[in-house]
């Protein structure tokens, strides 16, 4: 195989990852013209690599118009992930301590990328529901856990990785790359982060770091709670999600 040839290959099975990541990200079936479109592809490189992802099971057709969605087979390699990491196995049981002792919503939470996802979560007892979508890609400074996921990496890495767009609020203010920067380096000695969310004007977020063998937070503990409730119990859930963190970093 010549250089060209592999390069060739390399682009599409990178444009192959586009198409089940914007899948992912859209939550429904589409048309193969809708993806290329969406992505800024050429339609016919589109087509050819859903057939090809079809054949292998990766995608599904849904209907007559050729639609398609993840397939059967992307669903049993999260099976296999998940067996063979037991930290993620881990988590769920340290998710249900910490929602047993606070009555909170916790999370377990990792990047994906240049984003970031919560991978597990339990619900707390409330009358009204706090939660987000898990697996759903949020940008990685919005959240509590954003400050302590990078706290490995050089300033420049990390403007490297996370998207320009990424720093503009919901509400489009400018977020201060300067100050974020900061706060990273404070929750990385700090081993913790809290502020009221970005996302939601009713709650307040606390994350802890989960630490694998090197040393860096590769994951983390988080509690989403009402903002006077996380103002009453403060020290009570940083000493639960601290607590929790160390737990679970001895098991990597």
């Amino acid at each position: 195989m010549t250089e060209q040839q592999i390069r060739k290959r390399a682009r599409g099975i990178d444009r192959a990852f586009d198409i089940l990541d914007h899948l992912r990200d859209v939550k429904t079936s589409q048309r193969p013209a809708e993806i290329a479109q969406a992505l800024g592809a050429p339609t016919s490189t589109v087509y050819d690599l859903i057939g090809t992802l079809v054949d292998h099971g990766m995608l599904e057709t849904t209907d007559a118009n050729g639609s398609v969605f993840l397939g059967r087979r992307v669903y049993f390699l999260g099976l296999a992930y998940r067996d063979y990491f037991d930290l993620t196995r881990q988590a769920a049981s340290v998710l249900d301590e910490i929602t047993a002792s606070t009555k909170e919503t916790s999370q377990f939470c990792m990047l994906d990328g240049e984003k970031y996802t919560v991978a597990l979560q339990r619900e707390g007892s409330r009358p009204f529901r706090i939660s987000a979508d898990v697996g759903e890609r949020t940008a990685i400074p919005w959240t509590a856990s954003g400050r302590l996921l990078l706290g490995h990496l050089s300033d420049q890495e990390i403007r490297d990785l996370i998207p320009a767009e990424d720093f503009i609020l919901p509400d489009g203010r400018q977020m201060d790359f300067g100050a974020y920067i900061a706060e990273i380096r404070r929750a990385h000695d700090e081993r913790f982060f809290s502020f009221d969310s970005i996302v939601d004007t009713f709650t307040h977020c606390f994350a802890a770091p989960v630490y694998n063998q090197s040393g860096i937070c590769s994951a983390t503990l988080c509690i989403v709670a009402p903002k006077d409730d996380a103002r009453k119990n403060y020290d009570l859930y940083k000493n639960v999600l601290q607590t929790a963190g160390d737990k679970l970093s001895k098991t990597v």
